[in-house]
This record gives C-alpha cells, structure tokens and sequence, in this order.
C-alpha cells in the first residue's frame, strides 16, 4: 500500500498483476478484514464506465491474486470479498502512528520513525483511477501529519540536526505547508545555523505571497520571532570517523583459469587515467560473479576508502530495487538514516557527493538492465565498478565489455582436478575428460560434479560419467547443495517473454544443438521477422550463442529446454511437421541448385519461408548443407521416434536425392532411412515403408552392395502396387542388374518399367528407362538397337533440360560406338560429354567420361594423351568412396600400361582391380578384367589360357556379347 501495490509471502514479493488487480488489491487493503461490495471495487476500478463482464473480470482478478500468492487470501463473502491478509503496511503505519501521539517525547520519536520505515515511495504504486488518486492524496496527508509529529517530538527532545534531512525534503515537495517550514526553521536554529533558518523564512514568505498572495501565518511569524530572539545554539561537534566499509563477500580457494579475463579486468580497474567501469556478461553458470570477486579481491588494495557490493538479482522475481541498495550504501558510507532522502534521484546525488574523492571500489552483480545499474555508478573518476549480468550491457556508456565462455578443456580439467581433489581426474584422465564434455565445460556444471566426486570418494569418475550420459537425468544429476545448472537456467528462462519460453522449449524439443534462425519462425507458427527478433532476445539472455551466421545451444541448456518443452508443451508433432516442411522445402530447393540433384523442384514458397527468404538462406547451397548436415541427419531422426512417417520418409528421400548422393554420404544416408524406416513399420504405414526399402535399395546400389541393393527394391516391389512406384523401382532394379551382369533380369525389369512410363507423366524417368535399355542391349551385342535407344535417351534430355543425364546419355552412345569399332565416332561423343560434365563440376560422373574417352583413345594409339586425366579420376573415384569406379579405372590403366609395353605394371593394375571386382562380386566385371589379364600373360611368354576359359563361361553364362568375340593378344573391348 505505502509504495507500488504489492504482496509479500515469506519475504518474497510476488506478482499481482497490472493496474487493474493492484487497484482492487489496494481497496481491500484500505478495510483489512471487512467485507468491500462488488459495486465498491467496480466503482473504484472502472469508474462510470464499467464493462458488461466488470464482475467476472473482479471475480479473475481475484483468482489471479489468490493463485499467485498459493492462499484464500481474498475471501468471498456478502455480495462482496474480503481480505484477510496477515499484515497489511497501512495498519501498520496507522499502529506506530497512533502508539507515538500516546507517548512521552522521546519514545514518540521512535514510534513515528518506525511508522515511516513502512512507506516505500508514494502509496497505491500501480494503481489507477479516480479512486486510487484520492485515496492516495489521503494517505499522503496522513504521512505529512505524522512527518510532523515526528519533528515536534525531535524539537522538544532537541534532535533539530537529526531531522534536517527529511525536512528539507518535505518542504521542498510541499513549499506552502507552513507547520513543516517552521519546523525545519526550528530544527535548523537548533543546529546552530540561524542564518539558514532565516533565509528559509524568507524563502516561504516569497512563496505565499506569489503563490496565495498571503503573509504567513502564526506558525512561520512565532518561528521568525524565535530565531530572531533566542541567542545561537552551540556548534555540533564533527561525527566521528567512519569505518570504511568492505562489504565483498568471500574469495573462493580454488579459483581456476581465467587468467586473460583477471589481467584484463584488473589492468582496466586500476588504470587510473580512464573512466573504470567494467561489464561482466555470459550465460548462467559461466562464473561471472566468481571472476567478479576474485579480481575485486586482488585489486581491494588500490580502493583504500572502501569497497562496496551488492547482489541486484537480475534474474530474481523480485529484483533489487536501486533505491534500496543506495539506501544500504549510503549508510555503508556514513550517512545517517535521517539524512536519507525519500527519492531514488536525491539519493543518487547524495551517494555520488559522498564518493567525490573517495576510492572506492563498487561491485554490483546480477544486473538485470542498464536502468537498474545507473543510480549506482559514481561520479567521481577515483572510483571503479565492476558489474555481472547475464545480459550484454551494451547501452551503458563507455564500458569495457567482456564477454565470458565456457572453459577451454585445460582449464576445466583443471577446475575439475582442484575441486574432485587427491589428483583423482589426473589419474583417471579419460573419464575426467568425458564428464567435462557431458558438463559442456561449463564452470558451474563443472563445479557440481567435482563437488558430488568429493563426497563420494568412492566412485570411480567414470560412475558419474555415465550417469551424466541419460540426458533426461543430467540436470537431476548436476545437483548437490544449493547448487544446481536447472535452477541457474530456470532464472534465466522465467525471465524470458511468452514467447521466447515457447521457442526455447520448442527448440530442446527439436533436440538441436546448432541451427539457423528461420528455425524459430515454423516452430513458433510466425512471420521471419518476429522469429529473428525472438532468437535475439535469447542471444540475449545467453541461453543462445551466435556463431557466424548460425546459433548453438549449449548441451545443457538444451537438456533444460527439453525438460521443460516435456512438461509443458502439448502438441509438438504437429509443430515438428510444420518444421519438417519448411526443411525439406529447402533440402530440396538447395539439392535442385547442386550437380546430381536426381529431383525435379517446383520454385514456390512455403508457410513462414517466402521466395526471398529461400533465396537468402540458400544463398550458397553447398555452404548450408555444409552447415546443416548433421541437424538435418538428427532431425530425420528425432521427427522418425516421434512417428511422423510421412515427413520423415519425405525428407529422408530428398536428402538422398541431393546432398548425400553428391557427396557419397553413405553413413547419413542409411541412418535417416533406417531411422525413418522403423518409424513407418512401427505405425504400419506400408507407402513410407516401401519408399524407404527403395531408397536404401539406391543406398546399397551407390555402396556397390549390388546384391543388398537387389533385396531391398524387391521387398519394396512387394509392398506397393502403385504403377508409378513399381514402374521407378523396377527402374532402379534393372540398373542393379545390369550392373551384376544379370542381363536378362535387366531387360524384363525395363520392359516392365517401360509399360507402365508410357501411362504416366514421368518423362525423366522415361528417358531414364529408354537410356538403360540401351544400354543392356549393348551389353548384349545388339549394338544397332542398343545405339538407336542410347540416342533417343540424349533426345529426351536434351528436351527436358536435364545436362547431367545428357552428359552420361552421351557417354553410353560413346560406348556403344567404341564397342562396335566406330572409334572416332566413340572419341566425338565421349569427349562432348567430358565437356558437358566439367561445366557441370561433377567430379564422379567426370570421371567415369574421362574413363571412357581413355579406353577409346587407347585403341586410337593415343593412350598417352589421357594417362593423367586417368589418375585425377582414380583419386576422385578413391575420394567419393566409389568402388566400382575404383575399379574400372584401375582395368582402365591396366590397358594403357598393356598397349604402351608395360607388361609388369599392366598386370599389378589389373590384379588390383580384380580384388576390387571380387570384394563387390561382381563378376561379369571380374570376366572383363580376367580377359585383359590372359592378354597381358600371353604377351610376357606366360599362359593366359586358364583366365580368358574362366572369363569365357562367364560371358557365356550371362550371355554377353564378349562371349562371341575372338580372343586375340591385346583385347581391348569395354
């Protein structure tokens, strides 16, 4: 009531509410204990005005208060409500008020000072209306009455000098109030200043004419007359030394690290030839306020006046008000209670007129905001202070900011060892590492589990590490005393806005550690502006760390996250979903602006990411997959436990088709697929099932896992009898076929295919299938039909526009002509299609075109014009991790080394590739290379026989067409 309206439980002031709830809580207050109408508080808080629902809203406000402070403090009774508060501040007041008008002089003095202890500024703070400023005028003239009565005792006891202070404030704010100005003319002739008390004479008597047009009355005239005839009082003896003060709490023993920050700061606190004012800012439980102490210790002895703290509780529901420090401080300094001025500004003043001259230094830690801190920043340049806060205190003029991380690993081994103690972590280094990686090297988490190893000598440190390891019992196990990481991490979160809360839950949910900012926008279901503007204020907050262009949550401020999201969040899938279609919008918008990207995209925007947005974030594709490749991996997975088949199965597939396929990720691309493939055999969803097994089918086919690759896309044919699906798959299976030799199985699984292609609007993959008929023709000797087809499928290509399948549609034409002996023909279009794939930047499907124009130029006597473009292939193939194509070029440097003469090195590149053929068992491949090895043996005197009778009834077995070629010395063929 005397100060901002508020309720106080345990010594904890807790919320109530805005203007409306503090006014009803204000007009109970006034009539403790006594039933106040409904009609009353309508009236009070409303006016003339009222809303139709006033009483249902009195009835939430009253809710509202009850369920903020846990009791029926409000009761409802009569038509009205009651409050049945344990103690309210005005009966209080009215209590010492009234005990002090009963007493003798000099135990009135106390009653009255301890009647105004209980005012904190004006009375009803936060409440509003007609009746609130009436009710507040009352109470005010009530204070002045009893700042009165107090004076009168002081007077008659002879304390004049004592009340000088308040006084003079009084009469400042109230210059007609003729009692007070006697007063303070009585206190001041008391004091010995009789010239002061007759110019404040003067001072009222200019004030009442110019402002009432009036002289003063019996009061002031009796004052003057006093003055004027009483002789001076004797002078007041000087008040004894004051004891500087040295309010800094302890230093911890065994401060660890920093040795950077604690120079630099104690360099800037002692540096007197600037302005000394440092910001302290990082994230809860980093150590500011430890760093902080531990550097005021060390330089205290440049601050021989004094050193001053005071925690502000930044981060605390109830935060310190700046007028209560000063009040603290000032007394610290030697000002007398009286002599504390009621206003926040006055006090400033006095504080920053005691410090002038003195060396002070002034800590002040856990601000929340520049507001809070600037009351309490000196004047005077022979003073330092040093402030911590969780936020970066960026509008306070002229500081020295430092940002404070997390430890470096040597220096949270080292906190660890000190704290743990008997050189435990040293000896079992290992797991002392692992549990400083599970605390994120973060101080505070460090400090706790070195603490718990301390009590607990009887674990081994690797017992906490795996404990430390169940993410969801972390927190609980970052516990001990009055420490805990989720208690320093709930400060900070209950500090956050609505909407920075949802986020950060949101976002431990999504279980991502580092992410770009657009995230936040379909998580929250809001515009990119609003997300960005979100994700700064958690940057804010240090529950967010910027790096580059991108945001990393600390391990531990995820598990928080996630804690919280789990007990508070209702419906997160539908938020994942949301989430999983804005990604693979942009997996696939990225994988349609990289070579191989095996997807059509259509440019459109989606919710929450327009066009631009797109655009802005993909500005460089390859940079973001970069970037995002291990979240999109862990967000295919964590959408997959949550069971969102659909999205997951989608999102799995683009990635494939994009990014994993360029860049041969094989160990990504299998758990995504894996991970979203027990998902849809968990909910029974057969379409995401099949399309997984395919995906996985096309994995193990890129591996060069030709016979996974087979079983897969079978048990993907069994599940879906969608033609579109059966005809792409059967697609992809003719691919593995023909690849394993399989030739005849090949060509049944493209006439099948192609059946059902010529039904649908699929004419990429039309194209695909007429190019991989070709292609087994050729395989079969039918090099006339196998051409025809080849050269239809660069038609097709080149009318949709796709470069890269026109490029290796053109190399197969190439290998056609080469097998049916038109070389130069072979040497035209292998060599269009090199071109085309290096303007692409293809490094894979290069190499394979450099391969085949090598085995033509070869047989053209011009091997040696392509010996290095081999060997760069070779090491892409090696790069790429592409077996197959290891290995195929390896035959194809056996050939070289065969035609130019080099028998030896022929035979060790060809019995290397053989192994490869062997390790993938392939064994038409194997046959090819078996071919090539019997020449290079009957060239060296030795007999090749034994090779070219196994190659031969492979050939046969698989009806290729090699198996109706002559043997000859030098076979150089495909």
């Amino acid at each position: 009531m005397l100060g901002p309206v508020c309720v106080v439980v345990d010594g904890r002031q807790v919320p109530v509410g805005g203007p409306k709830p503090r006014t009803l809580l204000a007009l109970l207050a006034t009539r403790p204990g006594r039933v106040v109408s409904a009609e009353h508080l309508i009236d009070a808080i409303w006016g003339e005005d009222p809303p139709d629902t006033a009483r249902a809203l009195v009835h939430t406000y009253v809710s509202a208060i009850r369920k903020a402070v846990d009791a029926e403090v409000i009761s409802r009774d009569a038509g009205g409500y009651r409050l049945d508060a344990e103690e309210v501040d005005l009966t209080a007041f009215r209590r010492e008020a009234d005990a002090g008008a009963r007493a003798v002089p000099d135990q009135a003095v106390d009653h009255f000072r301890a009647a105004l202890r209980h005012w904190r500024g004006p009375a009803l703070g936060g409440a509003q209306g007609s009746w609130a400023e009436n009710e507040r005028a009352r109470l005010e003239e009530l204070r002045l009455g009893v700042l009165e009565d107090l004076a009168e005792a002081g007077l008659t006891t002879g304390q004049g000098a004592d009340l000088i202070g308040e006084l003079t404030e009084a009469v400042a704010q109230h210059p007609l109030r003729e009692r007070l100005r006697a007063q303070l003319m009585r206190a001041l002739h008391q004091a010995g200043r009789q010239a002061d008390a007759l110019a404040c004479y003067q001072e009222g008597h200019r004030a009442l004419v110019e402002e009432l047009g009036v002289d003063p009355g019996p009061l002031l005239r009796q004052a003057h007359g006093e003055v004027l005839a009483e002789p001076l009082a004797p002078p007041v003896p000087e008040p004894a030394p004051v004891t500087p003060p040295g309010q800094l709490p302890f230093d911890i023993a065994d401060f660890t690290g920093r040795a950077s920050e604690v120079a630099a700061l104690s360099r800037r606190l002692v540096d007197t030839s600037g302005y000394r004012l440092c910001a302290l800012s990082g994230k809860p439980g980093s150590g500011k306020s430890t760093l902080a102490l531990h550097v005021a210790h060390r330089v205290r002895a440049h601050f021989p006046d004094g050193q001053l703290y005071a925690s502000l509780r930044g981060v605390q529901t109830v935060r310190s008000d700046p007028a209560e420090v000063l009040v603290g401080f000032l007394r610290a300094l030697g000002a007398a209670d009286a002599a504390i001025p009621v206003e926040l500004d006055e006090r400033a003043q006095l504080y920053r007129t005691l410090l002038a001259d003195r060396r002070v230094l002034i800590v002040l830690d856990d601000a929340s905001d520049e507001r809070q801190i600037r009351p309490l920043l000196p004047g005077a340049p022979t003073c330092a202070v040093l402030v911590t806060s969780r936020e970066r205190l960026g509008a306070l003029g002229g500081a020295h900011q430092l940002d404070l991380h997390v430890f470096d690993d040597a220096e949270a081994l080292q906190l660890l060892d000190r704290v743990v103690g008997g050189g435990r972590a040293r000896r079992e280094a290992e797991d002392a590492q692992e549990i400083v990686r599970l605390c994120g090297h973060l101080p505070l988490a460090l400090r706790i589990a070195g603490a718990r190893l301390a009590a607990r000598v009887q674990w081994p440190l690797a017992r906490l590490a795996d404990r430390l390891k169940v993410q969801h019992r972390v927190l609980q196990e970052l516990m001990i005393g009055d420490l805990e990481v989720r208690g320093s991490l709930a400060l900070s979160f209950d500090e956050l806005g609505e909407l920075e809360r949802t986020a950060l839950r949101r976002l431990g949910l999504l279980d991502v550690s580092s992410f770009g900012g657009w995230i936040v926008a379909p998580l929250l279901g809001c515009d990119a502006y609003t997300a960005d503007e979100v994700v700064e204020r958690l940057v804010d907050a240090q529950l967010l760390d910027p790096v580059g262009a991108r945001y990393k949550l600390h391990d531990l401020t995820r598990a928080f996250a996630r804690e919280r999201g789990e007990a508070e969040e209702t419906g997160f899938p539908a938020v994942a979903n949301r989430v999983a279609r804005c990604l693979l919008a942009l997996v696939e918008a990225a994988g349609a602006r990289m070579p191989r990207a095996d997807f059509d995209w259509v440019e459109t925007s989606v919710s929450f990411l327009d066009r631009a947005k797109i655009d802005e974030i993909l500005d460089d594709p390859e940079e973001w997959f970069d970037a995002e490749q291990t979240e999109l991996v862990g967000f295919v997975e964590r959408i997959s436990e949550l069971d969102l088949t659909e999205a997951a199965s989608k999102l799995a597939a683009a990635l494939s088709s994009s990014r994993f396929a360029v860049r041969n990720l094989f160990s990504q691309w299998y758990r995504t697929h894996n991970a979203a493939l027990e998902a849809a055999r968990r909910v029974g969803d057969k379409l995401a099932e099949a399309r997984l097994l395919a995906g996985l089918g096309w994995l193990r086919f890129e591996q060069d896992r030709l016979d996974e690759a087979a079983s897969y896309y079978e048990q993907a044919l069994e599940l879906s009898d969608g033609v579109r699906f059966q005809a792409l798959t059967r697609l992809s299976l003719s691919t593995v076929h023909r690849e394993q030799g399989r030739l005849a199985e090949a060509r049944t699984a493209l006439d099948l295919s192609l059946a059902g292609l010529r039904t649908l609007d699929e004419p990429k993959a039309l194209a695909q299938a007429i190019h991989g008929l070709g292609r087994v023709l050729c395989e079969q000797g039918d090099l006339d039909e196998a051409v025809r087809y080849c050269t239809d499928a660069v038609a097709h290509y080149r009318e949709l526009g796709n470069a890269r399948d026109l490029a290796i549609a053109m190399r197969s034409v190439g290998i056609v002509h080469r097998a049916a002996g038109r070389l130069d023909e072979a040497d035209r279009w292998c060599s269009d299609a090199v071109t085309l794939l290096a303007r692409l930047d293809n490094k894979l499907a290069s190499a394979y075109a450099v391969q085949s124009l090598a085995k033509v130029r070869v047989r053209q006597g011009r091997g040696a014009e392509v010996r290095e473009a081999l060997v760069e292939a070779l090491e892409t193939c090696n790069e790429m991790q592409d077996g197959f194509g290891q290995a195929l070029v390896l035959r194809t440097l056996g050939e070289l080394e065969l035609a130019e003469g080099d028998l030896a090195e022929a035979r060790r590149r060809l019995e290397h590739a053989l192994r490869w053929w062997d390790a993938l068992a392939l064994t038409v491949w194997r046959a090819r290379t078996l071919r090539d090895l019997a020449a290079v043996l009957d060239a060296s005197g030795e007999s090749g026989e034994e090779q070219w009778g196994e190659a031969l009834a492979i050939f046969r077995r698989y009806g290729n067409r090699e198996a109706r070629e002559p043997r000859l010395p030098v076979t150089l063929t495909l």
